[in-house]
């Protein structure tokens, strides 16, 4: 039941109060005087207070003052004489979130009380949300810092600065990007503004995803280990990543379609690094279409597999990923696979190829790249569709 705290020095008015609140639903907790006010306070602890300001002995500014000092989450609404709006005013400057005049008129006090309980509730949801993203933000953080470890403890990065500075650029772009979330979240509640309040949450949700992904591409370039195989239908993994991506295609005016080969066939790879390195290229491809200038094209991304005959490995299977978006010009070409390149200037600090370069090479294949600057690319992955021999051992002995 939601505690009401009401403080009056009149007892008529008390018992009226009392009377009307409880016949809302309120458990409601009652003081003719400040001093009796703090020490229910003290001991109940609700989160709304309605008070009178001018009371013998601590005045209502002085209550409002003690219980912000306590606690600046609980809301307190201050009783006001007619036409003392001075007293209200500075009331509102210490903290109150509004204030009636006597005579006190039902409808106008319940809707300034429910207007209260609503900034409580989204208040508490804003703190709830707060310490969640405080939780992951640590959670992030040491796995950042163990990757970093990882990475120049593998000796895979030319230079510790590069490293740092690329670091730092991308997190503090998700950093403003969390802090400008807070911003509209807290600004939404101010004004009483429900969609500036979701706007806000879904900027903080999109940069916690942003952080995520930055952790695996870390955690995954900086790995040693081999990868963990199964057996897996690629084409089952092919259309759960243009499943997950049509909607991003959808809403950019992209089409994007697959064409699988007819017959399943298997392959032992480790399934979420294939199917992160597939989504990898597909959003790379999407992004290229996005930031074609060429408005008057029929933007298109197609994801292909197919089989073919390798004379040292046998079967080999090939997923290939093409665009007609802006295309790149040989320069850009020569650095993809370059550390911390990247054409997404505050996107990313350019791991996703060379992680996709890492992961297929790990599993034993190869990538090509063919592109022509304002005509689109083509991405050319093979890998292998038997086991590996540096892991048939190892799957043999599981066996």
């Amino acid at each position: 039941m939601k505690k009401v705290l009401i403080i009056d020095d009149e007892r008529p008015i008390l018992e009226i109060l009392d009377l009307s609140l409880t016949s809302e639903g309120y458990e409601v907790l009652t003081a003719e005087n400040g001093e009796k006010a703090l020490e229910i306070f003290e001991k109940q602890r609700p989160k709304l207070v309605l008070t009178d300001i001018k009371m013998p002995g601590i005045d209502g500014i002085e209550v409002l003052k003690r219980i912000k000092k306590v606690d600046d989450q609980v809301e307190v609404i201050v009783i006001t004489g007619h036409g003392d709006m001075d007293t209200a005013v500075a009331a509102l400057k210490y903290g109150a979130s509004d204030f009636v005049t006597k005579p006190l008129k039902d409808e106008v006090l319940m809707v300034s009380i429910e207007r209260a309980w609503k900034k409580i509730a989204m208040s508490e949801q804003l703190r709830n949300y707060t310490q969640n993203l405080e939780h992951k933000t640590e959670q992030y953080k040491r796995a950042l810092q163990k990757a970093q470890a990882e990475m120049i403890k593998a000796e895979r990065l030319a230079s510790i600065g590069e490293t740092v500075a690329s670091l730092a650029h991308c997190i503090k772009n998700i950093s403003t990007g969390l802090g400008g979330g807070m911003y509209m979240v807290h600004t939404g509640m101010a004004k009483e503004k429900p969609n500036m309040i979701q706007e806000g949450w879904s900027m903080f949700q999109r940069n916690l995803e942003r952080v995520s992904d930055l952790v695996l591409d870390l955690l995954r370039y900086a790995r040693q280990t081999e990868p963990q195989l199964t057996p897996c239908i690629l084409n089952d993994i092919v259309s759960d990543v243009v499943r997950a991506f049509k909607k991003y295609a959808d809403d950019n005016q992209i089409r994007l379609d697959k064409v699988l080969y007819p017959n399943r066939t298997e392959v032992y790879i480790e399934l979420d690094s294939i199917q992160r390195m597939i989504g990898h290229l597909v959003s790379n491809a999407i992004d290229a279409c996005i930031y074609d200038a060429d408005t008057s094209k029929k933007w298109k991304v197609t994801v292909i597999t197919r089989v073919e005959r390798d004379v040292d490995y046998g079967e080999i299977i090939l997923i290939e990923v093409t665009d007609n978006g802006c295309g790149m010009t040989d320069e850009i070409k020569s650095h993809l696979f370059h550390k911390f390149f990247t054409t997404k200037a505050g996107r990313g600090i350019g791991l996703g190829l060379l992680v996709t370069q890492k992961i297929i090479r790990d599993h034993g294949g190869e990538v090509s790249v063919e592109s022509e600057f304002g005509k689109g690319t083509t991405v050319l992955v093979r890998l292998p569709t038997k086991v590996p021999e540096e892991y048939s051992r190892a799957l043999s002995g599981n066996g």
